[in-house]
């Protein structure tokens, strides 16, 4: 059985619905906080149980069977992400897993000036000494996040943000059609290539797509990284989150983000979704 963690969030529930067109839908099982949001999953005869990175009981519980885990890295940052990770891959290994499936990322580095990039460091040394084989998915940056990082430009004609660089923005759903091959095919060993799509976008150039779609001028305007930092604070946000989002910016245009890598389009037999397309479908032309 596969076991999928986090199977109520973006990319867990996307990593079920492609498995559940490669697998009998008894071959799966998610492991979720809240059992009574995957019920849709349950009909569909996935096995829903609940499981908890905070509870080692409660993982062993959810992953009772598995022949691979599919571990969604923790929403948390620092020492309390590790900790949940390490419990996840102990709880993996204790009902005898003989893979772990890991969603890291293309930046994962020790050095990173951002965060979460060394959380993925440190997981995957982890993973590396923890006696079970292994699959770190250095998935390519989420094209999501463009759209976070637009804000609120469409209604100002301005996105104000540091100096930053070239990033292979990726689609949720082509790294889920990735982390599907990689568990029912088990293409994939140890830790991978970037899995990204086949370009790289600066903010500016996100910026000159959003006012394309939105057929409305918005202009991409620098701001010194002291000035972002301390307007995001004047906002409300914890240092914590102000420096890890400033973070972003500086791994960025030191270049942790810019590579491509032909692997992802290779491994789902067509171009990956390009960020333009994933622009496209939260922004309509100005009234």
């Amino acid at each position: 059985m596969i076991i999928v963690t986090g199977a109520n969030g973006q990319l867990g529930r996307a990593v079920v619905n492609q498995l559940l067109g490669r697998i009998p839908a008894d071959q799966i099982g998610v492991s979720v906080r809240d059992p009574e949001k995957a019920q849709a999953l349950k009909e569909r005869g996935v096995r829903v149980r609940q499981g908890d990175f905070d509870d080692p009981v409660s993982l062993i519980h959810a992953f009772e069977g598995a022949s691979q885990v599919f571990v969604v890295s923790s929403g948390t940052l620092g020492e309390t992400a590790l900790k949940h990770h390490s419990t996840a891959i102990n709880a993996a290994k204790q009902v005898g897993a003989h893979r772990i499936v890991y969603t890291s990322q293309m930046g994962s580095s020790p050095t990173s000036f951002f965060p979460p990039m060394i959380t993925h460091a440190a997981t995957e040394v982890m993973l590396q000494n923890s006696g079970v084989a292994f699959t770190s998915l250095r998935n390519g940056y989420y094209a999501a996040t463009a759209l976070w990082l637009l804000g609120n430009a469409l209604k100002t004609g301005e996105v104000t943000a540091p100096e930053d660089g070239p990033v292979a923005w990726t689609a949720h759903s082509d790294l889920a059609e990735v982390a599907a091959i990689t568990l029912s095919d088990e293409v994939l060993d140890g830790i991978t290539p970037a899995l990204t799509a086949s370009e790289t976008i600066d903010l500016a150039g996100i910026a000159a797509i959003a006012s394309e779609l939105a057929q409305r001028p918005i202009r991409r305007i620098v701001v010194p990284d002291a000035q972002y930092r301390a307007d995001l604070i004047a906002h409300g946000a914890p240092e914590q989150r102000a420096d890890m989002l400033l973070g972003i910016f500086r791994a960025s245009r030191h270049g942790d983000f810019n590579r491509i890598d032909p692997i992802l389009a290779r491994l789902i037999n067509r171009p990956p979704i390009p960020l333009r397309e994933v622009l496209k479908a939260s922004i309509s032309p100005a009234e």
